[in-house]
């Protein structure tokens, strides 16, 4: 078996993320980062709340996301949240703009990860989700996991000499 990356983990996550939004679709996006910053996200010390992505004059920029400054670093410690470029296909950030101009789209970060020694951001085209949307995604949420304790409970009920 191969070596497997060390990173297979997020760095960072957007926990709300699909609390909020239905994500439709997802892309792969690099991200512009300074070394501290590498170097302060492997550590996880990155968070993705409250964050989000726009594209100003064909380029791809995401604010709001918190990198926490390099202890070891004794030089060039960036502002923590400030707008990180993305590094997209023209053709992908023109789709992306065609669909955050439907009403009720955005684009969502989902998570932060390593892909062959280079820092990446999961980003999702969401759409918002009402009130009553959250109750019933909750709602089904709860009956399979009753479902599947009901399941356990049966299997364990079953089984002689357990």
């Amino acid at each position: 078996m191969g070596k497997k990356d060390q990173f297979d983990k997020p760095l960072a996550q957007n926990k709300k993320a699909s609390h909020d939004y239905f994500i439709e679709d997802t892309y792969e996006a690099g991200m512009v980062l300074t070394g501290t910053e590498i170097k302060s996200l492997r550590n996880g010390r990155g968070n993705l709340n409250d964050t989000f992505a726009t594209i100003r004059n064909g380029e791809m920029f995401l604010h709001n996301m918190h990198i926490s400054p390099f202890e070891q670093g004794n030089r060039h410690n960036p502002d923590p949240t400030r707008a990180r470029k993305l590094l997209l296909h023209k053709v992908q950030i023109h789709k992306l703009l065609g669909i955050t101009k439907q009403e009720g789209y955005t684009i969502v970060p989902l998570k932060v990860y390593i892909k062959n020694g280079y820092a990446k951001l999961l980003i999702g085209v969401g759409k918002g989700k009402k009130q009553y949307d959250k109750r019933q995604t909750e709602a089904k949420r709860d009956s399979q996991r009753d479902i599947q304790r009901i399941l356990r409970e049966k299997q364990k009920v079953s089984i002689p000499g357990k």
